[in-house]
């Protein structure tokens, strides 16, 4: 997504792409999505800190002109439950999101009946399938926050499932959105040919290692070097990971994810007129204004098969630590989580 023109191939290529294999399409979903006349959010999982900055932007008295009268005006707080780290924010945000004007209810069936879109923020990717069956079912445009799925084969299905809904949703960190974009067009730093991103990649157990927090990180990553990752290989201490993807045509990309040090998001872009360093992103107000468009309009800004192959990239990270720092190959990774994706019945 560093131009126009990159994001727009991306769109034209199409979600079904023979790596993926996803059954749907989802790009049909889109155009044939009916647009809503009223602009009535729900949240379900109040369980991150996120829940609470997009209240906050969206029903401050001030909110931004951009969101146009977007308004959270319920929430279905679970949610964590097993994660002790998340579940435990849920009483506080619920006494703050209700200082908001914001109705909490029993079920996410109550929450559909009373809005028009979905922020489905729980913490926990594990539940993300399941809650989101629910929501496609009610027909609802959905942005699903991370970590977007507790594994691939879920994330796939998540996909399907919205395919044969005919209900869009997408993806994705802030950290996509960054500040110095421009720097990277054609024209000043001609073909982009590698990055290095790096951020905080602290994990959890439950989850995928970079499901968690790395993602981030590797969203600054394929935000520059777009899809055709073909394989990848990872170097893991207690303190530090280090992944590094080749692409089809032989571009190399790296991600290092800290635990310890100072906690920041940055990168570097190596061009054939420049090297170019990524500055840090403009946050959750350039997200949010991403998310409204997709409200309006249906179309997701981030397309199906990057986001699939991203957590395909972070899976096969994975593999390769079982490995012992082994090559990996993408296409064998989703693949095999497409196997594992039939087993769900919708």
């Amino acid at each position: 997504m560093y131009n126009t023109k990159r994001r727009e191939f991306i769109k034209s290529v199409g979600i079904a792409g023979a790596s993926i294999g996803l059954s749907g399409n989802v790009l049909s979903a889109v155009a044939n999505a009916i647009p809503y006349s009223q602009n009535r959010i729900g949240i379900i999982g109040l369980d991150t800190s996120h829940s609470i900055d997009f209240t906050k932007m969206l029903n401050n008295s001030t909110a931004d002109p951009d969101f146009k009268g977007y308004k959270i005006v319920a929430a279905y707080p679970y949610g964590s439950r097993e994660i002790e780290s998340s579940a435990k924010r849920i009483p506080d945000y619920i006494r703050q999101v209700k200082e908001f004007g914001v109705e909490i209810v029993e079920s996410i069936n109550d929450l559909l009946a009373k809005v028009d879109f979905v922020l489905l923020n729980t913490n926990d990717g594990r539940l993300h399938l399941e809650q989101a069956l629910q929501v496609f079912k009610a027909g609802k445009r959905m942005y699903i926050d991370k970590p977007f799925a507790g594994s691939l084969a879920d994330a796939i299905a998540i996909f399907e499932a919205s395919a044969k809904f005919n209900s869009p949703t997408f993806t994705t960190s802030s950290m996509r959105y960054i500040h110095n974009l421009s720097d990277l067009r054609p024209e000043k730093l001609g073909k982009i040919l590698g990055a290095e991103t790096y951020s905080p990649a602290a994990l959890d157990k439950t989850h995928p290692d970079l499901f968690w927090y790395g993602m981030h990180g590797v969203e600054m990553l394929y935000t520059v070097m777009g899809t055709g990752c073909k394989q990848v290989s990872r170097v893991t201490t207690k303190d530090t990971d280090l992944v590094t993807g080749v692409w089809n045509d032989n571009r190399v990309g790296s991600f290092r994810g800290t635990r310890t040090g100072p906690h920041k998001y940055g990168g570097t872009v190596f061009g054939e007129k420049a090297i170019v360093p990524l500055e840090s992103a403009k946050g959750t107000k350039a997200l949010m204004n991403e998310i409204i468009k997709f409200f309006q309009t249906g179309n997701p800004p981030v397309p199906a098969n990057e986001t699939i192959e991203l957590y395909a990239f972070m899976e096969a990270a994975d593999e390769s630590k079982r490995r012992g720092g082994a090559v990996v190959n993408i296409d064998l990774t989703i693949n095999k989580a497409r196997k594992k994706a039939q087993k769900y019945n919708f």
